[in-house]
């Protein structure tokens, strides 16, 4: 596991292998929506095949996109959503909310007590099916487990799933978002709690492509707290994350506005 004492660059690591897109252009939009269509409808049958190759919902409109491209071929290998609040309305359940409806313990957290306006679920998380070939991952569209970080002889890093987590709060950040919620598997929530990517368990497990549990992350909290080699992917995330909106002329509204101090 992650050693948070030890100061491997990890992130010219991550660089030397991929790169985030945010998906701000119709073009990257529809290559997202490809993607998560090829993971979660053909790989994994969770979601009916679209004639169109296309996998949307009615989310999409009020939600942030963002895409990881692989430096050496070229393609989209992972991808992940932040779905805000509804414009408008803004105690419109998130979908975290009406799957777990009923088993959200609301004395831990009420996700309707706090701002909407400044709240996000984590949605839609998928990496191509290359990249997950490993034993346990074949029927999950991401996650970590024991053999993620290799053997002390044959040691790895899980640098897709670890950006696209990165990009999560990059994303957050820049979108003045506070509060994140996400609707996960028990062993990835503890694995996540493992390397260093804080999250709080707000409810009782629920029927959603097998056991999910709902859980809480606090965007500045996780932020001001990775261990070194998650930091030093942060930071090369969290400036492509800006850049790529500031070619698109758009205005930031959180941290990333002027990019984090270090």
């Amino acid at each position: 596991m992650i050693n948070p004492t030890e100061t491997t660059n990890t992130g010219e690591g991550f660089s030397k292998y991929f790169e985030i897109v945010p998906a701000l252009s119709e073009m990257q939009q529809n290559a997202a929506f490809g993607l998560r269509h090829s993971v979660y409808c053909e790989d994994l049958g969770w979601e009916a095949t679209r004639s169109d190759a296309r996998e949307t919902d009615d989310y999409d409109a009020h939600s942030l996109h963002c895409l990881v491209r692989s430096v050496s071929s070229g393609d989209f290998v992972g991808y992940v959503r932040l779905v805000l609040a509804r414009p408008g309305e803004l105690l419109h359940p998130l979908p975290f909310e009406e799957t777990c409806a009923e088993t959200l313990d609301r004395a831990i957290m009420d996700p309707a007590a706090v701002p909407r306006e400044r709240i996000a679920e984590v949605s839609r998380l998928a990496i191509v099916g290359q990249y997950r070939r490993r034993r346990g991952e074949e029927k999950t569209a991401g996650t970590l487990s024991d053999s993620s970080f290799g053997t002390p002889d044959q040691p790895r890093f899980p640098y897709l799933l670890v950006g696209l987590y990165m990009a999560v709060f990059a994303l957050a950040e820049c979108h003045g978002l506070q509060t994140l919620f996400l609707l996960v598997e028990p062993r990835l929530a503890r694995h996540l709690n493992q390397v260093g990517i804080r999250n709080q368990q707000i409810g009782r497990g629920a029927e959603h492509r097998g056991l999910r549990i709902p859980a809480v992350m606090d965007v500045s909290d996780v932020v001001d707290h990775l261990n070194p080699r998650l930091r030093s992917i942060f930071d090369i995330v969290q400036e492509e994350v800006a850049a790529a909106h500031r070619a698109e002329g758009i205005a930031l509204s959180g941290t990333s506005a002027t990019v984090r101090s270090r």
